[in-house]
């Protein structure tokens, strides 16, 4: 896509291709291309698959496409040529394209029969990645696995399982914009797809991908672990019992799981994470529900999906206990959801009025809550003869896409307008702009008394930008993108924010341009400016980075390289970074482990980053050839997106060191690959406290830094709240002899749970508070309870000396909340176990409480509930309970016009 769009660093690897050819990882099951429903209905379809292309970019277009397409299949792999048909788009008004002609005429004349080229509408021959981006005409390859002879041209996109796409030319011709229309891409491009499980399927002969030796193993495996039937391959109504669809979801999704996992991807709750937790369910639910398999049977298939795989995806096999591991603890998850989602299922159903649907809202909690797929919602109402109110579900389903796809839009939108569009970025190249220097982001030194001091940078403007296009000028109140010779601003990229400040024309110094955000594209930098006056190419202007927070920015850069080497040095060195994030504020940096981080391992990390601050290291900086970059141990892999040179970054150690062949210098130390600004010394970080860690998705921590003063602060915040914690403890062992008293203590402790878990402070002092904490609260709720037992007690005892031996009892008795009215009554029925009790108690504030409990020898003549509805609507109140036990309060007025009612009552069913 980078190539594609021209935003490739002009420098990188990437940039040079010309042609490639390349198997990729492919899973489809969710946005644009989702074919997760279709999987197990059919004998072709696949949530992962490996995807075969060839890519020209802006080398070959149609003519040579088609035609070593057509030799690789003929002459290479011999599959017939009366068994392939080819499509074409045929043209679509809606877009103003006519059909592709050329396209047709290159298939006729490498010697295709006219009857298999056939001509299709946008849905089947216009391909794009998404709502906007490169998108393009394409011609698909079929194949007919009857064959003899026959024209299956009828056959073509009518999803009949024997005429198979196989392979899919795409012509990248066009980019979507965001308004929707299409523009003409600068350069032609062709991006072909074909299906490595559908071609074997062709090669070895076979009517099924699931017949070939990609999935037998695992097909077989399935059968091993749960006595079902054998596959046969049956679909639709042949297959009774969906035990072969059963099959073909459970080998699909378990190699997507294993591949998913293999490359950081774990089941959790949005994006990539959601859909892969979606699929796990599936494969679970096909598993215990249809192939009655018992718990585990996912999981043990994974030895086998690696014996498969691991040829094309050779760190399956450093992962396979973790794969497994992952799977059955969600599938254990799962089960549990399900067994929870049957029973809200069931007391719904109970709830529910005769021949009405079952409500939308339980529906889409059980779906986005409790991850319960739709089909089997539907399923289990089916067994119960009820329906779903599918419209009013469906309204939900538009509701959420409508909120999620207004995120999406408005951040599309912003992108759109910071990012130079794709003809622009071909103009300024064809115009010969010359890319952005911004080597002078990095001219900064330490002064004589240890303060950074910045170059200054004068520089031109080259170029304009706004509203999708190029402009000499900008008038002033305008918002634009400003494209110079040179830039001493650094442009958001490595995870780093990007520079804010100003700029000056030089002949009128007294008027400032705001610099609100940089950014990089395609080797241009641009600065987001509205302009206080007009402004033009031509003009000369120098700049002014805002120094405080590029240099807080730089701090909290070099303190993340630094957190980065603490993690692995003590969390071990598969220890992988899965992102960052870096501002003047604050770091954020996410990283794999294998379990939740401790408390001790928390305040390691951070003793291991205090001692290198303390030992001020130098941080070495040098650009080197990307090749020599290579050779360093231990760095993360070097992929070909990254500019050539490339800029080292190495805390302590010379970067020559770190080059040097068999060198382990590296591993001693933090040493990475990065475009960002750092600090000259570590000693500037001064500090680094780590005030959050969290588990994102299983297998994947987050964790939030501050340095310097903030991290100073943080800590100082956690030692008070330390102290605060220490002293309601040491009240807390004084034991209090008054109900309000322990009350109090209760509220403190519920309110420095609260500050604690929001305030920023070491995460691991708030792990050792919240743990101290969850204890006093248990204690404290004991002690009420204890209190609220002891004064209950005395007042039963009281009040059954006054009722002595009486079938009812009804009276008032202060008491200071409902809880300790009920266990008065508690009280009195078990110790005369066939009394039935109704108590009041007014209260200060106005209001009464009410509690009862009939004796279960009164039983069902006799209820708790009706009785305290009829004593609390007397006094304007509510009430509510079971027939035995109820509670209700109300208005004082009405008293003792409540205590004749409850007396009336009593005596009525008795």
């Amino acid at each position: 896509k980078p190539i594609f769009l021209g935003t490739a660093h002009p420098r990188s690897e990437l940039a040079r291709h010309r042609r490639v050819g390349n198997s990729q990882k492919c899973v489809r099951a969710g946005g644009k291309h989702n074919d997760l429903e279709d999987v197990g209905r059919d004998t072709y379809h696949h949530t992962f698959f490996e995807m075969l292309g060839n890519w020209s970019f802006g080398d070959y277009f149609k003519e040579e496409a088609c035609g070593m397409a057509w030799e690789l299949l003929t002459e290479v792999y011999e599959i017939p040529r009366d068994r392939l048909y080819v499509t074409y788009f045929g043209g679509d008004s809606s877009l103003g394209l006519s059909a592709d002609e050329e396209c047709r005429d290159v298939w006729l004349r490498l010697g295709v029969p006219a009857t298999h080229v056939l001509p299709f509408l946008s849905k089947e021959n216009f391909w794009e990645m998404g709502d906007t981006g490169p998108c393009g005409p394409c011609t698909e390859i079929h194949y007919d696995h009857v064959g003899g002879g026959r024209n299956a041209a009828a056959l073509v996109n009518q999803g009949s399982p024997d005429v198979v796409e196989i392979w899919n030319l795409v012509f990248m011709q066009y980019s979507r914009e965001m308004e929707g229309h299409l523009l003409p891409l600068p350069q032609h491009h062709v991006d072909t797809g074909m299906g490595l499980e559908r071609l074997v399927a062709v090669l070895q002969n076979k009517r099924s991908n699931y017949d070939t030796d990609l999935f037998t193993p695992i097909l077989d495996a399935i059968h091993k672990g749960c006595g079902a039937p054998r596959y046969q391959g049956l679909v639709g109504d042949a297959d009774v019992g969906r035990v072969n669809m059963a099959y073909r979801v459970v080998a699909d999704h378990v190699r997507t799981l294993c591949v998913c996992i293999t490359d950081g991807i774990y089941p959790g709750f949005s994006g990539a994470e959601l859909v892969l937790r979606r699929i796990l369910r599936r494969a679970v639910r096909f598993c215990s529900e249809v192939l009655r398999a018992p718990p585990g049977l996912l999981a043990s298939l994974v030895p086998t999906v690696v014996e498969v795989l691991v040829s094309g995806v050779a760190n399956l096999l450093l992962i396979l206990g973790q794969i497994m591991d992952i799977i059955n603890e969600n599938e254990a998850a799962f089960l549990s959801s399900l067994e929870r989602g049957r029973r809200i299922i069931e007391r719904t159903v109970q709830q529910m009025e005769p021949a009405t649907n079952f409500p939308a809202e339980v529906a889409w909690s059980l779906y986005g809550n409790l991850g319960f797929p739709l089909d089997l919602i539907d399923l289990m109402l089916e067994e119960k003869g009820i329906s779903l109110d599918l419209a009013a579900f469906n309204e939900l389903v538009l509701e959420d896409a409508k909120l999620k796809a207004g995120g999406l839009r408005a951040g599309q939108q912003e992108d759109a307008r910071t990012r130079l569009d794709v003809r622009s970025l071909a103009q300024l190249r064809s115009d010969n702009v010359p890319a952005t220097d911004d080597s002078p982001k990095y001219a900064y030194a330490l002064g004589q008394h240890g303060q950074y001091e910045f170059s200054p940078c004068q520089a031109t403007v080259l170029m304009l930008y706004r509203d999708q296009s190029l402009q000499k000028e900008v008038g002033a109140g305008q918002r634009c993108g400003v494209i110079l010779d040179r830039t001493n601003f650094y442009a958001e990229q490595g995870g780093q924010a990007s520079d804010q400040g100003y700029m000056i024309r030089l002949e009128q110094q007294d008027i400032l341009f705001p610099v609100e955000s940089v950014h990089l594209c395609g080797g241009y930098v641009i600065h987001e400016v509205t302009a206080v006056e007009t402004l033009r190419a031509g003009d000369q202007v120098q700049l002014f980075v805002d120094e405080a927070q590029r240099l807080a920015c730089m701090t909290n850069h070099t303190a993340t390289h630094l957190l980065n080497f603490a993690l692995r040095h003590v969390l071990g060195d598969s220890t992988e970074q899965r992102g960052s994030h870096v501002t003047a504020e604050r770091l954020r940096f996410d990283f794999d482990t294998k379990s939740p981080v401790t408390v001790e391992q928390l305040q390691q990390v951070e003793q291991v980053v205090q001692d290198v601050i303390q030992r001020n290291e130098i941080v070495h900086m040098a650009e080197v050839p990307l090749t020599l970059a290579r050779r360093v141990q231990g760095l993360r892999a070097v992929d070909e997106g990254y500019p050539d040179p490339v800029r080292i970054v190495s805390l302590g150690v010379p970067v020559e060191s770190v080059l040097t062949r068999d060198s382990e210098a590296a591993m001693q130390t933090s040493v990475e690959l990065c475009c960002g600004t750092h600090l000259l010394q570590v000693g500037a970080v001064e500090d680094l406290a780590i005030i959050s860690e969290r588990q994102l998705v299983k297998g994947i921590s987050r964790v939030i830094a501050v340095t310097g003063r903030q991290a100073k602060q943080a800590r100082e915040v956690g030692q008070c709240l330390a102290m605060e914690v220490d002293s309601v403890s040491l009240r807390m062992k004084q034991r209090s002899t008054s109900i309000p008293e322990a009350q109090n203590l209760s509220k403190e402790v519920g309110q420095l749970t609260k500050v604690v878990a929001s305030t920023a402070m070491p995460q691991w002092q708030r792990k050792e508070l919240q743990t101290i904490l969850k204890a006093l609260q248990r204690t404290a709720n004991t002690a009420i309870k204890k209190l609220e037992l002891q004064q209950a007690e005395e007042k039963a005892k009281s009040l059954l000396a006054k009722h002595c031996n009486q079938p009812v009892i009804i009276d008032t008795v202060p008491a200071d909340s409902l809880s300790i009215l009920m266990k008065v009554v508690n009280q009195l029925c078990d110790k005369s176990p066939g009394t039935s009790v109704l108590l009041l108690s007014p209260q200060a504030s106005g209001e009464v409480l009410c509690a009862c409990q009939v004796s279960k020898n009164c039983l069902p003549v006799f209820s708790a509930a009706d009785w305290a509805v009829a004593v609390c609507t007397q006094m304007e109140g509510k009430a509510g309970g079971s027939s035995i036990v109820a509670k209700g309060s109300g208005n004082a007025k009405g008293v003792q016009g409540a205590l004749a009612t409850a007396l009336e009552f009593a005596q009525s069913k008795l």
